[in-house]
Formats: structure tokens, C-alpha cells, sequence
């Protein structure tokens, strides 16, 4: 099955349960009319790209919310790092909203800019987001923690963020779980304390790293895989489990994004988190 994308018109009624259910198995929440206004001093951040180009989008993190990436006067870079603080205001509002059960438990991360169109350049195939893929840190493992993302296409122009999104993580699993190496605790150990990682490695990170790799690396698999093509239109916001949802980003500028984590345990269902779906597909439980 691919993973479906629900519309969710604002003026529904707040969530009785049924909106975390479709995301945790593996749906993709589109809001077509959430209200995010620019003033008149903002809309220039959606005509051209305020970025220095050494990353491929601008960021803040932290409660100081230090603006990363960024270029144009002191004042833009201010008037930039507040719009980021707002829109990561407004993405905790629509989860307090549309998912309460998530509210007491998420924890908020990075929020970014992305002014850029997808990077079409050659590159190796790690690095290359129009292949479909799940999420994975290689240098942050999260353990028992899942990678929700809140996205807004700000696009001035008309112009849709495409994406394509793929089969269900369960099917997919089935196909390259067998063909991935096995996990060494005292590698991970290793990694952490090298400082290559900034915590310990667990055998689910491990196996998310190894299928985002495979996955990408897999010409057949991604041309031949179930997959479907989406627009996100201008003004328009989605929901996703990025970490379970198989997703490739294919074109489109200008887009904001907020990452948060959410423990296993605040699921309204843990059992449907890739956690334990691929401790099923083992067996056993994870190391």
C-alpha cells in the first residue's frame, strides 16, 4: 500500500484520535488552509534566497533560537530568525491541536528555511533526497524516539512542492531487512565515544541508517517500487512520520519545516512505530 495523503480542512473539528491513528500508520496529514501571514517586510524572503549557500537551508535551534545559514543586513537576519520562531510556534499549536496526544510528550527541534530547489546536481546517491528514503541521523541516534516534520510550501509564485512517497515501511522492511549487516554494540560504544556520534548508536539506528542507504542505493527498487507523485500547494502544510514514511523530495523553492521528536511511548500506538515493526520483522526485541 502507498503510504495516503488525508486533507485536514482547518475549520473540522479538533482530533478525536482518528488523525494520530492514520499518521501512525503511515499517512501524510495535509492542511490546505492553515492561516501563516507575511508582512510586507517578510514577502522578500520569498523572493529571493536569504542564505549564505554554505548549507542547503537556514536554521534555528535551541530555546535561543540562533539563526544559522543566513545572509542579508543584521535586520533581515532578525526579522528572518523571527519568522522562524513563529512558524515553529505555529507548528506546536497545530500538533497541540490536531494531535493532543502528542502535545505533553513532543519535543521540538530544528526549524529551517529552505529557499533552495531541490538539489538536482550529481552528488552521491547518500545524499541525493529526490530518491526515495526514510529518515535517519547518521551523527544523532534518537533510539526510542520518532522524527515527525511539519512542513508549509511558501512559495510566492504558484509554484507546488513535489514530492513522491512510496510503499508502507513494513513491505519495504520485508525486501531489505535480510540484506543488512548486523549490529555491533561495541562499535556503537566506539562511535560515541570517538565522538562521532553524540550518544550511542542503538541496533535501530544502526538499521535505519543501513535501509536509508540501501534504499537510495537500489536504481531497481526505486524505479520499479510502488510510488505515487504529490503536490503541496502554496499555502499548504503537511504532517509526516519521516521515519516511516518513504518520501523523495522532486522540486519546488521556498518551503519552512519544523522537526520534532516524539518517544515511542506518547504513540498512540507503539506498536505501529518502526521500532517495533522491525522488531518484529527480527523476532526479537532491539539491542
Amino acid at each position: 500500500m502507498i503510504s495516503p495523503i488525508l486533507t485536514v480542512p482547518a475549520s473540522g473539528p479538533a482530533s478525536n484520535g482518528s488523525l494520530a491513528a492514520a499518521l501512525e500508520g503511515g499517512a501524510v496529514l495535509m492542511f490546505p488552509d492553515l492561516d501563516f501571514p507575511f508582512s510586507d517586510f517578510e514577502r522578500r524572503f520569498t523572493e529571493r534566497p536569504f542564505a549564505d549557500g554554505k548549507a542547503k537551508n537556514v536554521n534555528i535551534r535551541g530555546e535561543a533560537a540562533t539563526l544559522r545559514g543566513a545572509a542579508g543586513t543584521p535586520e533581515e537576519q532578525e526579522a528572518l530568525r523571527q519568522l522562524l520562531v513563529r512558524y515553529r510556534a505555529f507548528s506546536k499549536d497545530l500538533i497541540a491541536r490536531h494531535l493532543p496526544e502528542y502535545a505533553s510528550g513532543i519535543s521540538l527541534a530544528g526549524t529551517s528555511y529552505r529557499p533552495f530547489d531541490v538539489d538536482r546536481r550529481k552528488m552521491s546517491w547518500r545524499r541525493d533526497d529526490t530518491r526515495l528514503h526514510v529518515d535517519a541521523f547518521p551523527s544523532n541516534p534518537i533510539g526510542e524516539k520518532r522524527i515527525l516534520r511539519v512542513f508549509r510550501n511558501i512559495n510566492p509564485s504558484g509554484q507546488p512542492r513535489l514530492w513522491r512517497v512510496g510503499e508502507d515501511f513494513g513491505s519495504m522492511a520485508d525486501k531489505f531487512l535480510p540484506k543488512l549487516p548486523g549490529y555491533s554494540a561495541l562499535s556503537a560504544r566506539l562511535l560515541a565515544a570517538l565522538r562521532i556520534t553524540k550518544a550511542r548508536r542503538s541496533e535501530y539506528d544502526h538499521l535505519m541508517l543501513h535501509l536509508h542507504d540501501a534504499l537510495k542505493q537500489d536504481a531497481d527498487y526505486q524505479a520499479g517500487a510502488p510510488q505515487a507523485d504529490v503536490e503541496f500547494l502554496p499555502g499548504q502544510t503537511w504532517v509526516t512520520f519521516s521515519d516511516l514514511v518513504m518520501h523523495g523530495a522532486m522540486g519546488g523553492r521556498y518551503m519552512l519545516e519544523q522537526t520534532a521528536y516524539l518517544p515511542v511511548s506518547a504513540q498512540a500506538d507503539p506498536d505501529k512505530s518502526p521500532q517495533r515493526i522491525l522488531a518484529r520483522k527480527l523476532g526479537r526485541p532491539l539491542q
